[in-house]
């Protein structure tokens, strides 16, 4: 198994970014909801990724960044699945809204349906 030089890892990052940055605009809006949804998926997939390399660190500087890494991927992963929540919510009617206290629903400037 060969490692990649600092040239090739560059090159593999701009290139998806490219490529992803080319696939999300081209996405019409009422697709945005459920491919957010998927790039949830993918944020797991990153945060197992990343505890899988913090369990290889060796040294202290890459435990802090594994630890970094772990925690930003967490957070990402937790707060789309808590926006989807919220986007979901806004397609339903008005009989198939939660209530407002219930977990999920609410917050900030939620009226629970309510003009």
């Amino acid at each position: 198994m060969s490692s990649i030089t600092g040239f090739t890892a560059i090159y593999i990052f701009l290139l998806a970014a490219l490529t992803g940055y080319e696939v999300i605009s081209r996405v019409p809006v009422i697709l945005h909801t459920p491919l957010m949804s998927g790039s949830n998926f993918v944020h797991g997939i990153v945060v197992v990724g990343a505890m899988v390399a913090l369990g290889g660190a060796t040294t202290t500087a890459e435990r802090v960044i594994g630890f970094v890494a772990v925690l930003l991927g967490a957070m990402n992963a937790a707060g789309g699945y808590s926006v989807t929540e919220r986007m979901l919510e806004m397609f339903k009617s008005g009989k198939e809204r939660r209530p407002v206290g219930e977990a999920g629903a609410g917050g900030a400037g939620d009226t629970g349906g309510r003009a």
